[in-house]
């Protein structure tokens, strides 16, 4: 059974196979495509998880020690705007 206290560099791809998957509430809200495409999407996610591929297609982040440009790479991926810490509104409006 996983320890739900075990930090993500210690599980294995055993544990991983019982984790829960939970999205947060409008996680997927500015999500582009149809809901076949989405639900393939979460699909592959939760795959990802479940089969413990995640731990060999991530790396830890350590806030302290990275550089200014992966800093700024981070920041662009979560929707943050580097130079001045707002959030992206990553919508596009049609004209």
């Amino acid at each position: 059974m996983t320890d739900k206290e075990k930090p993500f560099n210690e599980l294995t791809a055993e544990d991983c196979e019982e984790l829960e998957i939970v999205f947060a509430p409008g996680a997927f809200d500015n999500f582009e495509g149809t809901q076949e495409e989405l639900d393939a999407f979460i699909a592959e996610i939760t795959r990802v998880i479940k089969s413990g591929e995640i731990l060999e297609r991530s790396r830890p982040v350590d806030l302290d020690t990275m550089s200014d440009d992966e800093a700024f790479a981070l920041a662009r991926a979560l929707g943050i705007d580097p130079e001045t810490g707002e959030d992206v509104d990553r919508t596009r409006k049609l004209q």
